[in-house]
């Protein structure tokens, strides 16, 4: 009888012990998205990030960026170069600022191809342009990824007439940018090579 007491004490102080240290993981990730949000509130952007996917978002930040002339434009893995290149021309935008990247082959590396060279720019924030649709997964990998590099972000979110994407998607590319932030592995195969 004894031996059956002591061993569901000892059950219920791990799983006691379990609970304290998910609720500390929670708590510790909480207080890490709350202070990346009070840093990006109160730090100007440096940059432009525009998530390819949809071409109404590099048109959407072609006009967007003509109120910013001094910031550099990065556009990961858009529409073809000489769209691109022709949608900003035509908003008056110089080519020089214009940086087209096409390594990204979905969301998560829209973000992990990038974030290295930013950060070698001395960028630590930028505006994030993608579709509102889209805009809770992109904030999500953002702030996991350009976070782990310091860098903040302004969400800018463009119009698109579409409900916004399921949870299940802005949770399944979150673990993957943990995933990244933990190995350099993007698990980019989990998305089937697409731009999402």
């Amino acid at each position: 009888m004894w031996l059956r007491i002591n061993s569901n004490t000892q059950h219920y102080q791990r799983l006691n012990t379990s609970r304290s240290f998910w609720f500390l993981v929670g708590l510790l990730m909480a207080c890490w998205f709350g202070y990346q949000q009070v840093k990006s509130e109160f730090q100007r952007p440096q940059a432009l990030l525009v998530l390819g996917g949809a071409t109404e978002r590099e048109v959407f930040a072609a006009k967007f960026a003509r109120d910013y002339p001094e910031l550099p434009i990065w556009v990961s893995s858009g529409s073809n170069p000489e769209f691109a290149e022709w949608v900003f021309s035509e908003a008056g935008i110089e080519s020089d600022r214009l940086h087209l990247d096409y390594r990204a082959v979905d969301t998560v590396t829209n973000f992990t191809t990038l974030v290295d060279e930013l950060k070698a720019q001395g960028i630590e924030s930028v505006y994030l342009i993608t579709s509102d649709d889209h805009m809770r997964r992109a904030q999500i990998i953002g702030e996991i990824v350009l976070g782990s590099r310091g860098i903040s972000f302004k969400p800018v979110a463009v119009p698109s007439g579409r409900t916004p994407e399921p949870v299940q998607k802005a949770v399944r590319d979150g673990a993957r940018a943990i995933l990244w932030l933990t190995t350099g592995y993007t698990g980019a195969n989990f998305s089937q090579g697409r731009i999402e």
